[in-house]
């Protein structure tokens, strides 16, 4: 059976006991103005994101690529989507539920977040390893990537994809059918 790697540094805490990178624990609101921790994404296999919605250059594409796979997991309530937007100032609560509505989204799976500016920042360098660029997350700070990750139900990094290009959001889906599949396993091997 195929599995997907992990990403991030390894700790070592016993000979041949291995902890891998975790998700930090994180407080935001989505866009109908309710907190999302990560007890909002506990159990769940989910995909991350860092956009704004008045961005014109690659995060329409993002979006759009984003749209396939809310769509192509419609029915397992297992997958979810986490987009965190990079320009809380702009991107309010009624923003983020406007822009969810023009992506056809209008239930849980696919939640769109705002929160503090630091810890948005701080979630997409140390957390997500989705930027490498020193940074504050202070007034002169921004990110713009258009990279996505897939965490897992342990909040383990198991991939990362360029979210302007349909082939790597192609082979995301896969590995989300893949990742599925070792938890099938481990539930019936267990």
């Amino acid at each position: 059976m195929r599995t997907l790697p992990y990403f991030g540094a390894k700790n070592s805490i016993n000979p041949g006991d291995t902890v891998f990178h975790q998700v930090s624990p994180f407080f935001f609101k989505d866009q109908y103005n309710e907190p999302v921790t990560e007890q909002t994404v506990k159990g769940k296999i989910y995909v991350c994101d860092f956009f704004f919605t008045t961005c014109h250059s690659i995060c329409p594409i993002m979006s759009g690529e984003l749209e396939r796979v809310y769509k192509a997991f419609a029915s397992n309530p297992s997958v979810m989507i986490l987009s965190h937007t990079v320009d809380p100032e702009e991107d309010s609560v009624s923003v983020l539920k406007q822009y969810a509505g023009l992506h056809g989204v209008h239930d849980k799976r696919w939640l769109f977040v705002t929160g503090e500016k630091k810890h948005l920042y701080e979630m997409a360098r140390k957390s997500y390893l989705l930027n490498a660029e020193e940074g504050d997350g202070g007034e002169d700070d921004f990110i713009h990537t258009q990279n996505f990750a897939l965490v897992d139900k342990e909040r383990h990094l198991r991939g990362f994809y360029d979210g302007t290009d349909s082939a790597e959001v192609s082979r995301l889906i896969t590995d989300i059918n893949i990742l599925l599949d070792e938890y099938t396993y481990k539930e019936k091997n267990n």
